[in-house]
């Protein structure tokens, strides 16, 4: 098994107009997971992660349908066969 990375219609073309991935690596943790995703398509970090290496504020990590923001951050463990989806910040009136 391995850890499938969705990706929103704003990031495909920073990775070859793919929407799903496979990681190649066998990631522990969120962290883990997208530094193996920086890898492959290195154009998509600058897009979901700030100078200082943290989420941006308009993006959100899920693994497995949960937040990271609330389940220890880029800490998050994934475990083998995980969904990892990174999903724009939706607002408005």
């Amino acid at each position: 098994m391995s850890v499938r990375v969705h990706l929103p219609g704003y990031l495909q073309p920073f990775a070859e107009g793919k929407s799903k991935l496979t990681l190649v690596a066998h990631p522990t943790t969120a962290r883990e997971a997208l530094e193996a995703l920086w890898k492959m398509h290195p154009g998509v970090r600058d897009r979901v992660m700030t100078e200082t290496g943290e989420v941006r504020l308009h993006v959100n990590v899920f693994v497995d349908g949960e937040s990271i923001r609330f389940t220890g951050g880029l800490d998050t463990p994934v475990r083998d066969g995980a969904e990892l989806h990174i999903v724009p910040a939706v607002s408005g009136g």
